[in-house]
């Protein structure tokens, strides 16, 4: 893990090896998923067949997981990992009911009814990973918000295990947040059956959640023809820290994003020379005790460091500018840096919110976005699940009064018939 000095010259070397890592996707990917898609919109069922045979190994006799093989999973399963997903399953549905949006109506003086009508999509299609990289946690931050803006139906693709079924621990997940289909296939060919509708698979109106990069590739391609969370790109931390922070405990937390994928970044911003050395030691330390060494070690190469900064304003601009997934704020007094960090997909505040806590726990969604994308992307919420509708009443006087000013504006924009469709209600004999 390199240690620069923001001084203008070697940060931006590192910021552009970040921005690096979200451009255009490699052309080989594009192709091959464009190829998918087109396959899948076609032929359906056999399509996706042949994909999960080719890719995953084996596919299984039935796409469909049988509702009592989800809940059979509850009967099996430890009571101790249940208990875990049922507190945190409790915490994620409190912080977003305070989400919830209601419709509404304005009744003005003049017998003028403006408003809005909100209500949940009908169908959504959730993907989960369910190889070597399995995310439960994930079925929760997706169909949890999904559930309370009233989504009709939620539509769960996994890929199947070698042996063809499906993993435990995401049925387990889907079985507690009440996911109401679950089909077992993966990758691009799953989420253009999500799109386009199959024999088997429904067709959705907005897909979600995490996968590789033939899964975000498909997602790219296919928005517009169906609604999307987000593209999103390797794993990210930025830890902002003073001399109070503990650098154990920093290095830990700049791992566990780096564990993810080698393309994942781990960027300590700190206005202390010792603590980045110390922090820059102590990953070198941990890394050797860590099961996925090889991923840490080719992520901390690629896109890792530690900035030493002249001062916290600076910390505070340089974070601004990465616009991190996660930024953790481990300072003397964090609650003062709230106001000033702008871009970020989840703040961390103090020296007990590590990001693990948000990925799993606290209530936050952990779906974020990435690549820099905190400038204008929010978290997925119960936003995110709602489709709205505005609606216009207007009395007969109410449009008159509105009438000079309508025609006016039409007709300098060259739209006489805009203008038409208001003065004709007024007339002669109308």
């Amino acid at each position: 893990m390199q240690r620069v000095t923001a001084n203008g010259r070697d940060e931006e070397a590192l910021f552009a090896a970040l921005r690096a890592r979200s451009e255009e996707t490699d052309r080989r990917v594009t192709a091959a998923v464009s190829e998918i898609i087109e396959n899948v919109k076609k032929n359906g069922d056999r399509a996706v067949r042949e994909y999960t045979e080719r890719f995953d190994g084996f596919c299984p006799a039935a796409f469909e997981v049988s509702r009592e093989e989800i809940n059979d999973v509850l009967t099996k399963a430890d009571p101790m990992y249940v208990q875990s997903l049922l507190n945190a399953q409790e915490r994620i549905t409190a912080f977003h009911r305070r989400q919830k949006r209601e419709s509404f109506a304005d009744f003005q003086e003049n017998g003028v009814v403006l408003g809005q009508r909100v209500r949940g999509l009908s169908r959504v299609g959730l993907y989960v990973p369910g190889g070597t990289a399995a995310y439960p946690s994930s079925v929760l931050m997706n169909a949890i918000p999904a559930k309370i803006a009233g989504v009709g139906e939620i539509v769960m693709v996994t890929p199947p295990m070698k042996d063809g079924s499906a993993n435990p621990n995401i049925l387990l997940a889907a079985a507690l947040c009440g996911v109401d289909r679950v089909f077992l296939m993966g990758g691009a060919q799953a989420v253009a059956a999500l799109c386009y509708g199959t024999e088997t698979v429904p067709r959705v109106d907005k897909i979600v959640g995490p996968g590789n990069i033939y899964v975000a590739t498909a997602k790219k391609l296919l928005y517009g023809q169906v609604d999307i969370d987000m593209i999103a790109g390797p794993s990210e931390i930025l830890v902002m820290a003073d001399e109070t922070a503990n650098p154990r405990w920093l290095a830990a937390d700049l791992l566990s994003q780096a564990e993810h994928d080698v393309l994942a970044s781990a960027v300590l911003l700190t206005t202390s020379e010792k603590l980045a050395d110390e922090t820059v030691l102590e990953v070198e330390r941990q890394k050797e005790l860590l099961p996925r060494k090889e991923i840490v070690e080719q992520s901390l190469q690629n896109c890792c460091a530690a900035i030493v900064c002249q001062t916290r304003a600076q910390m505070v601009d340089l974070a601004n500018r990465i616009a991190p997934e996660h930024l953790e704020v481990a300072c003397e007094n964090p609650m003062e840096y709230v106001g000033k960090l702008d871009n970020a997909g989840s703040v961390f505040l103090g020296q007990y919110a590590p990001e693990p806590l948000g990925d799993y726990y606290a209530g936050p969604n952990h779906v974020l976005p990435t690549s820099g994308t905190a400038r204008f992307f929010s978290p997925l919420s119960v936003e995110s699940f709602y489709k709205r509708s505005s609606f216009i009443y207007y009395t007969r006087e109410a449009l008159r009064e509105a009438k000079e000013d309508i025609v006016r504006i039409a007709r300098s924009e060259g739209l006489d018939a805009h203008a038409n469709a208001v003065s004709v209600r007024f007339e002669e004999g109308e």
